[in-house]
């Protein structure tokens, strides 16, 4: 299985990406800014989304919204 961002890059285990589009964090109440940097992203079963840490929470992310940085 891969998992590619938006641009078609392979994403692996551990890498660091940025967030292309403002995105609201449901049940937080915040939104996470573009050009924000996630390091140590973790790849799920689900192709098509990543999990990563964000100011102590988990969050699940779609690709589509991240660039490999």
């Amino acid at each position: 299985m891969e998992v590619k961002d938006a641009n078609g890059t392979i994403l692996n285990e551990g890498d660091s990406v940025q967030v292309i589009k403002d995105l609201k964090v449901k049940g937080a109440g915040s939104t996470l800014k573009r050009g924000t940097l996630l390091k140590k992203i973790h790849l799920t079963d689900d192709e098509e989304a990543i999990e990563c840490r964000v100011n102590g929470s988990t969050l699940v992310l779609k690709t589509c919204f991240l660039k490999k940085s």
